[in-house]
Parts: structure tokens; sequence; C-alpha cells
């Protein structure tokens, strides 16, 4: 196996240096062929200055060199790997296999090369036309450039030739410049001569003069020294007198006299303030004219509601009742029912017609049913089974209600007001207390159009509260008091003028409006004179009924119009709707914002009874943790706080005018 190794390891070597030789003569031969045709193209190109590349020519060797290495270094791994195959007899197959896959390979890819070759020498046949367009392009770029090289020659020379034209046709001004300034002088020179001459002239002309007079003396009879003084005295005199002249035209030209002046001014100023009143005035007419046309629009727009909601009324609405119907059905006849329906409206006339009707129905009852035992029964009804009509009249009612104020005013220890009336009629009636609790609630339910009554129910079932109804009996004897006051002979009469007064001092945050409205209420009216007396006793009295004047009336409208207003100003203070929830620190805020003069224990008990709390348990003012955790709606706090007397304590800060 050594033996066959070393032969051909010898025959390796002998091979190798064989194909060396081979390689060395076509390597020679293909330098021959070639060196002089690349030499003389090398040669011609840099003779005409173009950069040529040495390699080109020897790509083709280069590639027949590697491949040659390429052969020479795979031949003896060939020959070895076959003394394998030969030698291991078990591996042949594999070996073989293996042999023959490298062989196929390679036969392969000398294929791919063999394929390729043409198309490598196309490739340096283009790169060879390309080098041969740049080496054109080149020529020509450079024979341009030197085209240009010459126009910029010519350019140059051109503008040295503008340059010294430059130069002398300054040098020529500089020399006219000079010959001008000559001149000038020697025309100065001359002009001053002539006025030098011209005044020797004059000078000689005058001694001419003057020496004539001296030869005739007799002429003028005077000295000739003399005279000539004063003639030339007369000519300084006329030269000066020539150049104020001239002075006063020029600074003097334009200028008026005084009395002009100050009559034109005046008359300017009888005209400005002309301007003015009218200025005044057209504003004035223009602020009217704004003021007409935006209560134009807003009639317009009154006119259009009124006009939809006539459509809508006339479309919607009922006919008229026709009322003359009922004189025949009330008791009473046609006298009686011109009685009721006198000045009321037809929702009034409903309201009367069924309490007439109401009332019969009372007369033929002769029990109530009891309403039982019930958390929300008022505790003056709690009973069961049936309670006796004890069928009173209607002024034996609004007699009982008005002896029941009295024990209720004249009362130190305030209890609730349902259980005060329950043990008033206890203490009345006795063991009846229950009966006539019934009676007299079903007639205070049924006449809603007696005042009365109308109070008693109000404030027995919870809707208003009792201090409504006192503090307004105070305003009123308050007001009365006033009167007495003023009326210092106790006649019992004031003029319109001290009526106006006293509601005016009484009432000092009502509008002008409304005082006037309390007044017609009281007899005023736009014929009456404010010296016309007034009873004022008529004012404050009551019927048999308990029904009050139309004045004490329009008193109550107006509180209640006044709480409305205060109460909708809150609400749009808040900036809430109705169903929104509002916090105690908030009404506290807000309610100081509209009324700034309200007391702190007045506040409290807006809010005790807004929130239904003691006033003990309100949390102060700086405690907003505890505050913040009081919340109510809206609709709640403004219905409560309708319940209570409420009203303004001070007029509202108006914000500063921008």
């Amino acid at each position: 196996m050594a033996s066959k190794l070393q032969n051909s390891s010898f025959s390796i070597t002998s091979r190798e240096k064989r194909e060396k030789a081979q390689v060395r003569e076509k390597v020679g031969e293909g330098q021959d062929a070639s060196t002089p045709i690349c030499a003389s193209t090398r040669k011609h190109l840099r003779s005409i200055g173009v950069m040529t590349d040495d390699t080109l020519p020897t790509e083709t060797n280069d590639s027949q060199k590697r491949k040659l290495s390429q052969k020479r270094k795979t031949l003896p791994y060939r020959e070895v790997f076959e003394f394998f195959i030969e030698d291991f007899k078990t591996y042949k197959p594999l070996l073989s296999s293996i042999k023959k896959a490298y062989e196929a390979m390679l036969a392969h890819q000398s294929e791919k090369i063999r394929a390729l070759e043409p198309l490598k020498a196309k490739l340096f046949t283009v790169k060879a036309d390309c080098n041969e367009k740049i080496l054109a392009m080149r020529a020509e770029e450079k024979a341009e450039i030197s085209m240009l090289k010459k126009e910029k020659m010519n350019l140059l020379k051109l503008i040295d030739k503008k340059n010294e034209e430059k130069i002398s046709l300054q040098s020529e001004v500089t020399k006219l410049r000079k010959t001008l300034a000559e001149e000038y002088l020697r025309y100065l020179t001359e002009r001053d001569a002539r006025k030098v001459l011209i005044a020797d002239l004059n000078e000689l002309r005058y001694q001419r003069e003057d020496m004539s007079l001296v030869q005739s003396p007799g002429i003028w009879g005077e000295d000739p020294m003399k005279l000539t003084l004063a003639l030339k005295m007369a000519r300084q005199d006329l030269a000066r007198t020539q150049m104020e002249l001239n002075t006063m035209k020029a600074n003097f030209g334009d200028v008026v006299p005084r009395r002009d002046f100050e009559m034109q001014e005046k008359t300017n100023k009888d005209l400005q303030e002309q301007l003015d009143s009218l200025r005044d005035d057209y504003e004035e007419v223009r602020k009217e004219h704004e003021i007409l046309l935006q209560l134009h629009m807003s009639t317009l727009k009154e006119r259009d509601q009124f006009h939809s909601e006539l459509q809508e009324i006339q479309r919607t609405s009922t006919p008229r009742p026709d009322w003359t119907k009922c004189e025949d059905v009330i008791a009473g006849g046609r006298d009686r029912w011109h009685m009721l329906a006198e000045g009321k409206n037809s929702d009034q006339l409903v309201d009367v017609l069924l309490e007439e009707i109401g009332e019969g129905l009372l007369r033929e009852k002769d029990f109530f049913p009891g309403l039982g035992y019930g958390e929300n029964i008022p505790p003056f009804l709690r009973f069961d089974g049936n309670v006796e009509n004890k069928k009173p009249s209607k002024q034996e009612v609004v007699n009982l209600l008005k002896e029941a104020w009295k024990e209720r005013l004249a009362e130190e220890q305030k209890e609730k007001f349902p259980d005060f009336f329950f043990n008033f009629l206890e203490h009345r009636f006795g063991p009846a207390a229950v009966a006539w609790a019934y009676t007299i609630f079903e007639h205070i339910k049924l006449f809603h159009s007696n005042e009365v009554m109308r109070q008693f129910y109000a404030i027995l079932m919870r809707k208003v509260s009792e201090n409504v109804y006192i503090k307004q009996n105070e305003t009123v004897t308050q007001l009365l008091k006033e009167m007495t006051n003023v009326d210092s002979q106790n006649e019992g009469l004031l003029t319109m003028e001290q009526l106006s007064t006293v509601l005016k001092s009484t009432f000092p945050f009502k509008k002008e409006e409304k005082i006037q409205e309390l007044m017609e209420a009281g007899g005023w009216h736009p014929n009456s004179s404010n010296t016309d007396l007034l009873n004022y006793h008529t004012l404050f009295k009551e019927d048999e009924m308990g029904q009050s004047t139309d004045f004490v009336q329009k008193l109550w409208e107006q509180y209640m119009d006044e709480k409305d207003e205060y109460l909708l100003e809150l609400k749009q203070e808040l900036g809430l709707e109705l169903r929104d929830e509002v916090t105690l620190p908030k009404v506290r805020e807000t309610l100081m914002t509209i009324d700034p003069s309200l007391d702190k224990q007045t506040l409290n008990g807006y809010l005790n009874q807004a929130f239904q709390l003691p006033v003990t348990e309100l949390p102060p003012e700086e405690s907003d943790e505890k505050e913040k955790d009081i919340v109510l709606k809206l609709q709640t706090v403004l219905e409560r706080l309708h319940m209570v007397d409420i009203r303004r304590k001070g007029p509202r800060e108006q914000a500063p005018a921008n």
C-alpha cells in the first residue's frame, strides 16, 4: 500500500510538472499575441490625453490561469480518492457513487461556465464600446472647453477696453469741471465789476445833478448842501420804508383784521354749539329709535304668540257656558246668583257652582265615614265608624275658625297646629269634638272661595306654614298703625299723597307699579287728586264671612307674587334644573348672593325649612365637609321654601358696570 501511494505521488508530481509547462506555453503565446495590440492601443489613447485601463486585455488570461490552478489543485485528490476506491472493496460502491456525483456536479459547472463564456465575451465587447463612447464624449467636451476659454479671453479683453474708456471719460469730466469753475469765477467777477460800474455811474449822475443845483441856487431858494443832505436822508428813509413794506407783506400777507377774526370765531363757536346740540339730539333720537325698534320687534313676537295661542284656544277650547242657566238652579234665584257671580271669571264661577252643589250635598248627609287610624290620616280625623254631621251654617264655621285663630295667637307654648285644632275642639265641644272636626274639615275643604276657610285648610294640611298667615296679619296691623300715626287729627282720613308715602315707607322694596296697584285697590284712580281724602279704616274691614277688602287681598297677591319671584331668582342663580340635586352650602351661598341683607338667624331658618334640619343640627359655615354631605333635590327645596314666610330683606347688590 505504501509503495502504491509512493508511486502515485511520483506520478502526480510528474503530471503536475507537465501541466505547468503546458500552461506556461499557452500563457506565453497569449501574451505574445495580445501584447502588441494592447500596447499600441494604449499608446494611441494616451497620446490624445485619454486615461486607459490596463486590466482589460488581461482578464481572459486571468480566467484561464484560475481554471488551470483549480484543475491542478483537485487532480491529486481525485487520484487519491481513486486509490481509496480500489483498496476499500467494501465501500467501493458508495465511494464510486460519491465520486460520480462529484464528477457530475463538476461537469455541470464546467458546462455552465462554457455557456457563460460567450456572454462574458459580449460583456467585454460592450465595455469596449462604452469606453469608446466615453472617449468620444471627452474629446467633444475638451473641444468645447477650449472654445469657452477663447471666448473668456475675448470678454476679458473687452472689459479691459471698457475700463480704459471709463478712465479716459472720468479724466475728461474732471477737466470740464475745472474749466466750468474757472468760467463761473470769471463771470462772477464780471458781474461784480458791472455792479461797481453802475454804482459809480449813479454816483456821477447824482454829483452832476448836485453841481447843477449848486450852479442855479436861485431856483430853489435853499442851501444846496442842506438839500443834498435832505435828499440823501429821504433816499435812506425810502429804502428803509421799502424794506419794512416788503417785510410786512411777507409776514402779514395772509393775516386778516382782528375784528373779522373775532366775528368769524364767534360764528364758528355758535355753529359748533349748534352742531353739538344737534349731535346730542341725534343720539337721543337714535337711541329712542332703537328702543322703539326693539319694542316693535317684541310687540310683533307677542302678537304672533298671542295669535297662535288664540288659534290654539279657538281650536281646542269648548264654547263658553251660559251661566244664566244657573239662576234657576241656585237657591235664592236670580238675585243671589248675580251676587255670587259679580266680578268673577269662568274658573271662579265653576268654584262657586261646585261650592253650592257641595253645600247641598253636605246638608243632605247625616253621617261621615270614619277614616281610621292610619299614619297618613291627620290626628284630628283618626276615628273608626260613622261620625255625625253637625250641619252648621257657613257663618258658624267661619266664627269657629276665627276663635281658633285667636286662641292660637294667644297661646304661649306652641304645639303642632293639627294637635292644637283637635284640643281646641275638645275643649269647646267635649266628646263631640270628632264630629265637629269632620264637619269643619269637610266645609273648609269645599269652600275655597272663602278666604278664612281656604287659609285654614292650607295650614291644617301643611301646604302652608302658619307663620305665613301670622306674618301677613302682622304686616296688615303694622300698616294700619303707620296710617294712624300719620293721621294726626284722628279723623280716620288720609290724602292720597299721604297714603302713597305710608305705603312706600312700609314697603321700601316694592316697585312703583306695585304701589300704584295698592292705591288703585284702595280707591285711587288716575283722575283723583293728591288732596282727595280717603277713610283708611275701610281698607282693613272684613265682612261677616271673614272676607277682606280688595286692598288687603291685593297685599296678599303681591306677597305671593314676590315670593314666587324670589324663589325663581334663587333657581336661576343656582343654574340647575328642578330634578338636579343641590347641597346646603350652595343654597346658603346663593341666598346670600341674591339677598345680601339676610341675617344669620333668618338664613338658618330658611335652611332649616329647606333641608328639614333643626337649627341646632345645622353645621357651621366653616365645616364645608359636613355641609357637602347634605344634598336634596332642587324641586323639594323650592317647595319647602314656598311653604314658609320667605321674603326679601334688602336690595340685591348690582354688579359694577364695565
